[in-house]
């Protein structure tokens, strides 16, 4: 059974990734890209080198406020990632109410107008408490108002062996027509696995002349703070000198200028954000390369992003771990093909 997918805010291609490469072992159930669609040109240009080489025809840039989506080619499955901005503990969470929070309708409306067997939507774990929780709610009941059963679940990827930790609410829909019932993949197989980020950046070594990896350039400040902040700590719960200490008034977020801890898996790498907000290294009084970056959301090194730098660090900050979706949609194939797979308890109710 081969499913063609079709992708709205696409980025660069984490889920389209995990897509095309989810192997279940019998060949004759896998994924295809299709068509996408994302506002960004860079992203876009990322995402047709990456995913689509050969179609690159297939990648429709525009805002989906002004894209016309009747007039795609059919498909089996959609996947999007809508717009998390309003949904974000960082953000104003303005949640429905916002610039970003109505855009998962564009994504119900492509369920109802192409009908495929299954979606896969994607969102950060803000979303289920904008709005005082009304906003996912409402957003659950358009979904399974578009004729879809619901799985919806907050996956922590660290928990299968990706080495960052980033939690995001992902929503299967499998068509009410079809007879099967889609299960959370179990953490259980990973138990134990190394996902230190230290082992992510550095095995194998990264090249040098590596795509994305030029060194940001650090201020002398910076370097000095960074000498004081010991792996695991930030700008405020390093005893740094006053001279070097942040002045910062209202909220103390716990990433400004924190250091990775070599024996962890990383902390959530973000797509904007100011100075401070780069990731920084555990050893190296320095920021991460988008390299090193791309290795934490699993993107193979001969993943090349498209863009200057600050375009290539939001796309990897955007984008969904790879290898995670992978899991996600294997788990997904596994279902169509009635082969039996580990599974445990969702921890959002439905």
């Amino acid at each position: 059974m081969l499913f063609r997918l079709g992708e709205l805010f696409c980025g660069p291609g984490g889920l389209a990734w995990g897509a095309i490469n989810a192997d279940i072992g019998n060949p004759d159930y896998k994924i295809v890209h299709q068509w996408a669609n994302d506002y960004d040109e860079s992203t876009c240009k990322t995402y047709r080198r990456n995913i689509c080489p050969e179609s690159p025809e297939s990648v429709y840039c525009a805002d989906i406020r002004k894209f016309d989506t009747t007039k795609l080619s059919a498909i089996d499955a959609l996947a999007f990632g809508f717009p998390c901005n309003d949904f974000s503990v960082v953000g104003e969470q303005k949640g429905i109410d916002g610039v970003y929070g109505p855009l998962y309708s564009y994504g119900v409306n492509v369920l109802r107008q192409y009908r495929p067997k299954w979606f896969l939507a994607e969102n950060v774990g803000g979303l289920r408490n904008a709005n005082d929780g009304k906003a996912f709610a409402k957003i659950l009941d358009e979904l399974r108002g578009a004729g879809y059963k619901l799985y919806p679940n907050l996956y922590k990827f660290e928990e299968y062996g990706i080495p960052q930790a980033r939690h995001r609410i992902i929503i299967v829909g499998i068509r009410n027509d079809i007879d099967l019932e889609f299960k959370i993949p179990s953490t259980a197989p990973y138990e134990g696995c190394d996902n230190t980020c230290k082992t992510a950046i550095e095995v194998p070594p990264i090249p040098k002349d590596a795509p994305n990896n030029e060194l940001t350039v650090q201020s002398s400040t910076v370097v000095e703070r960074l000498k004081y902040i010991l792996p695991g700590q930030n700008a405020f719960t390093a005893d740094l000198p006053e001279e070097l200490m942040l002045h910062v008034k209202g909220a103390k977020i716990s990433q400004i200028y924190k250091r990775l801890d070599p024996t962890k898996p990383a902390y959530t790498v973000t797509g904007s954000g100011g100075g401070g907000t780069h990731i920084y290294h555990w050893s190296e009084p320095r920021a991460l390369t988008n390299r090193e970056r791309a290795r934490l959301q699993t993107f193979p090194d001969t993943y090349i992003f498209e863009g200057n730098k600050e375009s290539v660090r939001k796309q990897i900050g955007m984008a969904v771990p790879c290898k995670g979706a992978k899991i996600i949609f294997e788990a997904i194939l596994k279902t169509f093909a009635r082969i039996p797979y580990e599974a445990m308890e969702a921890n959002i109710e439905e």
